[in-house]
């Protein structure tokens, strides 16, 4: 018994790859962020949890405006979120729009409804 040796793939099974973005249960792409941050030059060394970080944060402000333009279409009764919903949910809120107040918003024209006769 002393001279038999297990090899090494019979007692250790070789565990699933996980991306980082499943590891940190994000839905926004980790990896991505990183290779970002590293080709933007914005600092000459990152830690590993900076893009984890990132990813997080983007994915809650994203979550976030999405859930107050759903309840804007929904106070419009529609099921569909439209760019006007989003500009509405973002204008209503302060911490977004004092946020958001540079960034470029697109003009949402609304079509012009024709009075039926």
């Amino acid at each position: 018994m002393a001279g038999q040796r297990r090899s090494r793939s019979s007692s250790k099974r070789k565990r699933p790859s996980l991306s980082r973005s499943t590891r940190a249960e994000l839905q926004f792409p980790v990896s991505r962020m990183d290779s970002l941050l590293r080709k933007g030059n914005y600092a000459r060394r990152l830690r590993s949890s900076t893009p984890v970080f990132l990813a997080g944060i983007l994915e809650y402000l994203t979550a976030n405006i999405l859930e107050l333009a759903s309840n804007e279409a929904q106070l419009n009764h529609r099921i569909r979120i439209t760019p006007a919903h989003l500009e509405r949910a973002m204008d209503r809120n302060p911490q977004l729009n004092c946020l958001l107040d540079d960034a470029i918003k697109s003009e949402v024209d609304e079509k012009p409804r024709s009075k039926k006769k």
